[in-house]
């Protein structure tokens, strides 16, 4: 493997998401029933060869800290790390991250001492399986400056990307940010017959980079003010006659950007062939051991589910939905095209006892489909929770309504009887 560091951006606020990202950042994100956003990246750069790495973050990166320092932990002759980069004040600069570029600017500094003539440069919170080697090989062939991995997009998803001109080098000659339908007609790029006939003719920008280390600092350097990659540093490479590359990929990559998007991507996970193939022998998805006992089901009919380790479940009915960790269901409920998230602890029966709330958990005879159920909530007995497309965006002390998804936010306490969404 050449000789690249890795850094990975941990996005802004994470607006778009909340309220999952109230208390914790995007990479954070449990996700999969079992994983964090974080671990995306990561372990396709580990499956890859990349083993030094910075995460760069700056909004409620506790959990994010904590998660990090409990999972890649590397021996001492391995010389990888996975090390927290935070948004400091610093003599050059007393200023938060402004955009990609910003960070990265505020970031180059840690990597001084790293010995590196590569930066690869990955997003937070999108779903995929790359192998980064195989992009970086052919990044050095075209002896690039910059390389950007590019997917093949049909007209109607076009308008929501940066699109690249590409030619047959596989060189990149112009970049357009999210153009207008009728501005795509001379956007198309040299790609595949198969992607052709299926209408996938743009190349749209992934926001995943390789640069050369000393590009990546003249460019900073001729652009002081520039914050953002996307809509800066590449239109300003491509123009000033940077050699550009596009590495095409033609898997499954989806942005994790909005509930309705980390929804439907986790959903798709409990298809009979998910595209994001979590059963695989050589791109394994790592994240922290916890050494949960196995989960205990008594009674339940189970329908294409995904059940993480150290549940409790007394469920009657679970149809393609994603029970995380430490979940526990009572009797009789039912739960649809859902993701309850779990718990980060048990109680004790004592506890559940002589706390005097409702224990921690779904009660028995829920009803809960369309939904997404956030860490350590106290769901009472017959309660019923129905999310639609009809329902308009709203928020409340213990949830949120995005896209006709709700969302109960993390140790929410729901009452017996509370009916939420359709029907209520």
């Amino acid at each position: 493997m050449i000789k690249m560091i890795s850094l990975i951006l941990g996005g802004g606020a994470g607006s778009r998401l909340f309220p999952l990202t109230a208390h914790r950042s995007k990479p954070a994100v449990p996700i999969g029933a079992k994983y964090r956003l974080i671990d995306i990246p990561i372990s396709n750069c580990l499956n890859s060869g990349v083993r030094r790495m910075f995460v760069v973050t700056q909004y409620n990166s506790a959990s994010l800290n904590a998660h990090i320092k409990n999972t890649y932990n590397f021996d001492m002759f391995s010389h990888g790390f996975v090390d927290i980069l935070a948004a400091e004040q610093t003599p050059s600069s007393d200023q938060w991250f402004q955009g990609t570029a910003d960070a990265v600017r505020q970031s180059m500094h840690h990597m001084a001492n790293h010995d590196h003539d590569y930066i690869l440069i990955l997003s937070g919170d999108q779903l995929y399986q790359m192998n980064f080697e195989t992009m970086a090989a052919e990044h050095v062939q075209k002896d690039a400056d910059l390389t950007i991995a590019t997917i093949p997009v049909n007209d109607r998803d076009a308008t929501g990307f940066g699109i690249m001109k590409v030619n047959e080098a596989g060189l990149i000659e112009s970049f357009v940010e999210k153009p207008a339908l009728d501005q795509l007609g001379d956007w198309q790029s040299p790609v595949a017959d198969n992607l052709r006939n299926e209408g996938r003719m743009y190349l749209a920008s992934m926001g995943i980079y390789i640069f050369k280390r000393k590009v990546m600092e003249q460019l900073l350097a001729e652009n002081p003010t520039a914050t953002d990659f996307g809509k800066e540093i590449i239109p300003y490479a491509i123009e000033k006659d940077y050699k550009v590359g596009s590495f095409s990929f033609d898997g499954y990559w989806t942005d994790i950007g909005t509930i309705r998007s980390f929804y439907d991507a986790n959903i798709a996970l409990t298809d009979d062939v998910p595209k994001f193939n979590l059963f695989d022998n050589r791109r394994l998805v790592y994240t922290r051991p916890r050494l949960l006992a196995p989960s205990k089901i008594s009674g339940t009919w189970f329908n294409q589910a995904i059940i993480a380790e150290g549940c409790l479940i007394n469920a009657k009915k679970i149809e393609r939905s994603l029970v995380g960790i430490r979940s526990r269901i009572g009797e009789g409920t039912e739960i649809s095209n859902s993701i309850i998230m779990g718990n980060d602890s048990y109680e004790t029966l004592d506890e559940m006892k002589s706390s005097g709330k409702q224990p921690m958990g779904i009660g028995a005879n829920c009803n809960i489909r369309n939904a997404i159920i956030d860490k350590d909530c106290r769901i009472g007995d017959y309660v019923s929770i129905h999310g639609s497309i009809a329902l308009p965006d709203s928020d409340t002390d213990t949830y949120s309504i995005r896209e006709g998804i709700i969302v109960v936010r993390k140790g929410a306490h729901i009452p017996s009887n509370t009916r939420i969404g359709l029907g209520a």
